[in-house]
């Protein structure tokens, strides 16, 4: 019976593993180009164009995600002059978000096992293309924080359902990357959000502009899913069977590796096994090392601080002596890091595994907001040495954006099984909404209680905290059909 002390067991088996992509982590360029050519050669022989047209559909759920998240960081310097907004009404027009999008994850579950995965993220570009339109038509904070709520109902939906999608059309491997398609779409929207910042800052109305514009991705999501079919997990799971078969048909269409037979065998068996599983199978004692690495995993990527890095990036780099329009411009650099990193993500995440990416990530960020907390406590320093913030900045987001970023969203869409994994999802999507709600809500206020360089001294605590949790709490799932992942981690039957 899998506790968590075998889990403990299967993360050291998985260390101990890691000695076979040890190139790939002793500075080997050569080996990590052969292991994102080898992923690439993957994707060319299991991937069909469906698949891939449905991943990027599904992932553009990231996209509104990330637009949003970057968007406001720009557009929050021209608002609070325009609205005579004061540092709380800030806090609560950046984090309002989060609270939808807690609701929207609390809701996501229900509504993808309910109406499908694909109805879902049609409905949330629906409702993000209304409050895009409400937040660039506001003419006071409370008008904007109701709009920007609305969004993050939205936001909080697709961000969970696009991973559990991706995940359940996509072919074991190459899960890896294509699951984290979606967090290439969230990096995306934020470098997109940079430029779109950048391009709009002179003009009358700005911020308004900014907002605005995000109503073309809700468009593009709600119709795009129109054109992609159900999962072949969703329709074996409502007793669609013959539906389920032609769809996987479909996306398995040119792998000669594929064995439909043997894979809708597998959906069938883990549906058996899950049949009538409760939101308290949660926390049997067979899920809940599982739910534990979910949640750990979700507080762990918000409270190293990534999102006041996206949200703040400005703020921060002014506080440097930097203009406005500086700031802007100098983290549109962030941006297109956050992006290059991803994909490198995207490229290796199959090949060295998922592990290997989350610790060496955690490592570099956790050091850049160090020598960032440093830098603020030292005052000759940012006198003599500005550029250095922003190389801090750099080097964090590069290194969020090959491990903890797409990481997370890739595992809490694998290491569930299948009766329990929207609901488990769920849980750990609203704990992450929950969790950037605290971080980017308190901000502001801790840099007034402690200071800015105590703030990073604290995110640096949480950094070494979450390596330690890593190291010895998350398993390996590279390379496995989510079956087989079920099998491994939960047993023959759920916890009940």
């Amino acid at each position: 019976m899998p506790n968590a002390r075998n889990l403990r067991q299967r993360s050291r088996r998985c260390a101990a593993a890691e000695a076979s992509v040890k190139p790939y982590q002793e500075g080997a360029p050569g080996a990590c180009l052969d292991a994102m050519a080898g992923f690439i050669s993957e994707v060319r022989s299991s991937a069909n164009g469906l698949i891939i047209r449905a991943a990027i559909i599904a992932a553009i759920g990231g996209l509104l995600f990330g637009y949003d998240t970057g968007v406001i960081s720009g557009a929050l310097l021209f608002i609070k002059k325009d609205l005579h907004a004061d540092a709380t009404a800030q806090e609560w027009i950046v984090s309002v978000l989060l609270l939808g999008a807690i609701v929207g994850a609390l809701i996501s579950g229900y509504l993808a096992d309910k109406i499908s995965r694909k109805w879902t993220k049609v409905i949330s570009g629906c409702v993000y293309f209304i409050a895009a339109i409400g937040c660039a038509l506001s003419f006071s904070v409370p008008m904007l924080i109701g709009f920007r709520f609305l969004l993050g109902v939205s936001v909080g939906t697709a961000s969970f359902v696009s991973p559990l999608y991706i995940s359940e059309v996509a072919p074991p491997r190459v899960r890896g990357g294509l699951v984290s398609f979606n967090q290439l779409a969230i990096t995306s929207g934020i470098l997109i959000a940079y430029l779109v910042n950048f391009a709009f800052q002179g003009l009358p109305g700005n911020w308004r502009w900014m907002l605005g514009i995000a109503a073309l991705p809700g468009a593009a999501l709600a119709i795009g899913m129109l054109t992609v079919p159900h999962t072949p997990r969703w329709l074996a799971q409502v007793g669609r069977e013959d539906d389920a078969r032609k769809v996987l048909e479909k996306l398995r269409e040119g792998d000669e590796k594929a064995d439909v037979d043997g894979e809708l065998k597998e959906i069938r068996e883990a549906n058996e096994r899950e049949a009538g599983s409760k939101v308290r199978d949660l926390f049997g004692p067979k899920v809940r090392p599982l739910i534990l690495i979910g949640l750990g995993l979700a507080v762990a990527q918000q409270f190293v601080g990534v999102n006041t890095v996206i949200y703040y990036a400005p703020t921060i780099l002014s506080d440097t002596g930097l203009s406005a329009s500086s700031s802007i411009g100098q983290t549109v650099f962030v941006g297109v890091t956050n992006v290059v990193f991803t994909i490198v993500a995207v490229l290796l995440l199959d090949r060295v595994g998922r592990r290997a990416l989350l610790l060496i990530g955690t490592i570099g960020l956790t050091v850049s907001l160090a020598v960032l907390g440093i830098y603020f406590a030292v005052p000759t320093l940012q006198h003599t040495a500005g550029w250095l913030a922003l190389i801090c900045l750099i080097v964090y987001i590069a290194a969020f954006a090959i491990g903890l970023g797409p990481v997370f969203w890739l595992m809490i869409s694998e290491i569930f099984p299948s009766g329990l994994r929207s609901k488990a999802m769920s849980v750990s999507t609203m704990t992450n909404w929950a969790a950037n709600f605290v971080v980017a809500g308190s901000f502001l206020t801790l840099n007034m209680l402690i200071t800015r360089q105590g703030t990073f001294f604290v995110y640096t605590a949480i950094g070494v905290a979450s390596f330690l949790f890593f190291m010895f709490r998350v398993p390996e799932t590279k390379g496995r059909s989510l079956e087989q992942i079920q099998t491994e981690l939960v047993g023959e039957n759920s916890g009940k």
